[in-house]
């Protein structure tokens, strides 16, 4: 990818994020937040409630983690250290950015729906919105993966961030916040990947 096109990809969700974090810092709401989750949940019927609730775990350490620790151990078998650096390193660090966050801006959760359990942690920015977004699009990068993988990705990040507002985990502006983060944080990490060397993976070429 373009150094220019990362560049003001970044600066783009910096922007985003900026606009959803401000009003929330100084104890405002966002505008479209309650009309959007109430319509989102007007959608609601079982069906889509239980795929709802089986993609939101995708998104899960329960899945994250165990994926990670089969990448990582085949990676370490092969000698591809890069490439196993580059998505602990980018997940982990992701992880602590979205929870420094919440503990800054202290946004409270929504009451969830469906009489799910609730989760004690802030609400703003969503991780499941963030992080899995970050994982799977340095995978890509790593995998050298095309347009269609590329867009997976994107469909996937889409799908995590609806899943948090119609199971009513958060806010329409927390999961926003999380895609402009991603945005941020996988153009951070391709400057990392293309100075740490130009392959991460043996004879497969990164595409970052």
């Amino acid at each position: 990818m373009d150094r220019r096109v990362r560049a003001a990809a970044a600066i783009g969700g910096l922007l985003v994020f900026g606009a959803m974090a401000y009003p929330l810092a100084r104890g405002q709401t966002i505008g479209f937040d309650l009309p959007v989750r109430a319509a989102i949940h007007a959608w609601a019927f079982p069906a889509l409630t239980a795929a709802m609730r089986l993609i939101t775990m995708l998104g899960s350490e329960y899945f994250l983690v165990p994926l990670a620790a089969i990448l990582v151990w085949r990676w370490e078998k092969r000698g591809e250290r890069k490439a196993a650096y580059l998505l602990v390193a980018g997940s982990l660090s992701a992880e602590v950015a979205a929870q420094l966050l919440k503990a800054l801006i202290h946004r409270p959760r929504p009451e969830v729906f469906f009489g799910l359990v609730p989760t004690e942690t802030y609400s703003f920015p969503s991780g499941h919105a963030f992080v899995p977004a970050v994982y799977f699009g340095i995978l890509a990068g790593i995998l050298a993966a095309g347009a269609r993988w590329r867009a997976a990705v994107v469909v996937m990040a889409a799908f995590l961030g609806f899943s948090r507002v119609y199971l009513g985990y958060h806010y329409p502006s927390d999961v926003v916040a999380g895609w402009a983060l991603a945005v941020v944080w996988l153009a951070l990490w391709a400057i990392v990947a293309n100075h740490r060397a130009a392959s991460l993976t043996g004879s497969r070429r990164s595409d970052w």
